[in-house]
């Protein structure tokens, strides 16, 4: 579907949930993705330069974890500038979905994990409404995400 299902209340605020979380958007993207890494160790075999680290604080100090989670948050943050303008949005989604699909072959279920953590995130540092705010973000970025990767056959 092209269509997001979000209300114009509902995109403004989402947006200013994660205004909150991209402020630092390096530390909290870094902190994501080493809670990933950590809960998730199977996720760290698709990064060839992080299979090596084993401790958090290693992940946390790393130049490659953290140039990565400041690449998925600004990814998310261009998201989230398109809510209320779903061909922009898909302009976004559609080949980041295509490239992890095709030549990264990451499995989709990361982009779940992914976004529960940011999720888990904004909850412990800003409350539940925060939360709860971002919630239907994640899930349409996961929808989107999870089409592609069934158009490109997985």
């Amino acid at each position: 579907s092209c269509t997001m299902s979000l209300s114009e209340a509902e995109v403004q605020s989402a947006r200013g949930a994660w205004e909150k979380i991209y402020v630092d958007a390096e530390d909290n993207g870094t902190a994501v993705l080493v809670r990933m890494f950590t809960e998730h160790p199977d996720t760290k075999s698709y990064f060839t330069h992080f299979k090596g680290m084993d401790s958090a604080e290693e992940m946390k100090q790393s130049e490659q974890v953290r140039g990565h989670g400041k690449k998925v948050f600004s990814a998310i943050n261009d998201m989230v500038q398109h809510l209320d303008n779903s061909e922009a949005f898909l302009g976004i989604v559609t080949p980041l979905g295509k490239k992890h699909a095709t030549q990264l072959k990451i499995d989709p279920k990361n982009f779940r994990i992914i976004c529960d953590i940011i999720l888990q995130l904004m909850e412990e540092k800003f409350g539940g409404d925060c939360k709860a705010s971002f919630e239907k973000v994640t899930n349409e970025i996961c929808t989107h995400l999870n089409n592609i990767y069934k158009e490109e056959g997985w």
